[in-house]
């Protein structure tokens, strides 16, 4: 049988990388609208801070580790 060879990011990575595109596009507009899509940048990462709260992890650490690798590396970087 064929090898299916797709891969999808989990834990949040998803969640993570829409966060960074929206906030990095925040930056691009003026007035409210910038905090409005601000906001829901932030709200995305409430999926990975769960998970890193379920497991028993300092969530506040490792989402700034992540988005940090997220800056360099993209969506498929792990903390």
């Amino acid at each position: 049988s064929p090898q299916n060879d797709s891969v999808v990011a989990g834990g949040g990575a998803i969640e993570m990388e829409l966060s960074k595109f929206l906030r990095d596009y925040s930056r691009t507009i003026p007035g409210k609208q910038q905090l409005l899509i601000g906001a829901y940048a932030k709200a995305l990462e409430i999926i990975p801070r769960q998970l890193c709260d379920n497991a028993g992890f300092d969530a506040t650490n490792i989402l700034n580790k992540l988005r940090a690798k997220h800056a360099q590396v993209g969506p498929w970087a792990a903390p």
